[in-house]
């Protein structure tokens, strides 16, 4: 006779190896020893059934849902899941009232999980706040997002910040193991024999992440045909084959995206061409707009390279509109050329903090006036009485204020004897002490520029 319930059971849609491995106790917890050690906060709080609102931080697969799973097994509250994908205003409020009537009946408290909390917007995030500030429920968060970022400043007041760590290959070693030999909820009913290098390598590509790990090992195990003895085995290239699509840890509109960016950005800060190469590529293979990566090429090509360099800027813009022009693949080779030549370059920031500090002074002295020499051409022709024509003065230059009386001899712009700035800091160090009538001892030009005085009538029109 066929058991219709069994049958039911084969139909049900296959649990993952990662869900049904999940730790259901502290002692099988793996990893994260900062937070789950002997005498530590949160071991502590949930193996007293103290648990205070709080919330669980972490990358991918490091052990936010599991720390949870753990809880539920262990609190003598009720516990309640929720995914904030599914959630909205009217079942956090359902949830409350239930617990609130949990408390007043029968003196039972709620732990109320909330996967994915930063999905929630800052209304719904709002509703949280008196139940959490009364006690209500206590709240278990879960985000791999900046906490700071993507939840607001007075729930994030209300809760305790436990971070998790990606976790290490010795760590998802210890997982894969495990899943191995367990012939319950692992896999060792279906008799796997999985070579150390491939299991090393099914730990590699995980990126720390468990739960990635453990269903690139199921699915190994599994596409493979068992031999004559019942036996599955796994060799490096069926390992290979199953982790074919590395787990890349990267979202466009995550934490991994600004870490990245900021990786990228300071690899050609840095002078590290290989490093920024690297970023690059992990941006890219994750799905970033290569728009994006050249918009950040230009601007470090101005603010790091600058006046050492001024080549990287038109390398950097050249690739920016290859980018527009032929987009990917092929934009990949441009974008490299002008990483390379940015990360390459001697470094200068003088431009960035001269228009910075320019800026500064500009916003603090907006009624300044421009002195007369320096106005407009007259409405008669000509130019301003006193205005001194540098061409018309050996070298191109002539002793002459160009900043409001006040402003005289300000500094904005400090040149570094790096590349090619180093030539503009030798010639602007003698400009400057020509400037000075009692350095330069009454010199009119740059010393080496020649006799000083007007060389005759200044021929130039059109400019004042």
């Amino acid at each position: 006779m066929t058991d219709l319930f069994a049958h039911g059971a084969l139909m049900a849609p296959r649990v993952p190896l990662a869900a049904r491995m999940r730790p259901r106790a502290l002692a099988e917890v793996v990893g994260q020893t900062h937070l789950l050690g002997p005498g530590k906060l949160l071991r502590d709080a949930i193996e007293g059934d103290e648990l205070v609102s709080c919330l669980l931080v972490g990358p991918p697969g490091s052990g936010k849902s599991t720390i949870a799973e753990v809880i539920a097994h262990s609190t003598h509250r009720v516990f309640r899941r929720l995914s904030a994908v599914e959630s909205g205003v009217a079942e956090l409020r359902r949830e409350a009232d239930e617990a609130r009537e949990r408390a007043e009946l029968y003196d039972q408290g709620t732990v109320l999980f909330l996967d994915e909390i930063h999905r929630l917007n800052r209304t719904q995030q709002d509703a949280l706040l008196p139940h959490v500030e009364q006690g209500t429920f206590v709240l278990v968060g879960a985000t791999t997002e900046s906490p700071w970022r993507m939840i607001s400043a007075p729930l994030l007041s209300r809760c305790r910040l436990f971070q998790l760590q990606r976790l290490e290959d010795e760590e998802i070693l210890t997982l894969l193991h495990r899943a191995l030999e367990e012939p319950e909820r692992g896999l060792a009913h279906l008799q796997p024999e999985v070579a150390p290098e491939a299991l090393g390598l099914i730990a590699e590509k995980a990126n720390g992440d468990a739960r990635a790990a453990l269903n690139t090992l199921e699915a190994a195990v599994l596409t493979q045909a068992p031999d004559a003895a019942g036996v599955r085995r796994v060799d490096l290239g069926g390992a290979q084959r199953a982790a074919a699509q590395p787990h890349l840890v990267y979202d466009r509109q995550g934490d991994a995206h600004y870490d990245m960016a900021s990786a990228f950005i300071k690899s050609m800060r840095g002078s590290d061409p290989d490093a920024a190469l690297y970023w690059m590529a992990r941006m890219l293979a994750g799905g970033e707009d290569p728009r994006f990566i050249a918009r950040r090429v230009v601007i470090q090509a101005a603010e790091d390279v600058g006046l050492a360099d001024p080549t990287a800027l038109l390398v950097a813009v050249a690739a920016a509109q290859a980018v527009e022009l032929i987009g990917m693949p092929e934009a990949q080779i441009p974008l490299a050329q002008a990483v390379i030549t940015v990360s390459a370059a001697p470094k200068s920031n003088s431009a960035a903090s001269a228009v910075a500090a320019a800026m500064e002074v500009a916003r603090q002295r907006a009624a300044a006036d421009v002195p007369a020499h320096l106005k407009n051409t007259p409405a008669g022709g000509g130019r301003p009485q006193d205005y001194r024509y540098p061409h018309a003065y050996p070298g191109g230059w002539v002793r002459q204020s160009y900043l409001p009386p006040d402003l005289e001899g300000h500094r904005f712009y400090e040149p570094v004897a790096r590349g090619r700035e180093a030539r503009i800091a030798e010639w602007l160090a003698a400009v400057r002490a020509a400037q000075d009538p009692e350095r330069a001892g009454g010199e009119e030009s740059p010393p080496g520029a020649g006799d000083p005085g007007p060389t005759g009538e200044e021929t130039s029109s059109g400019e004042s």
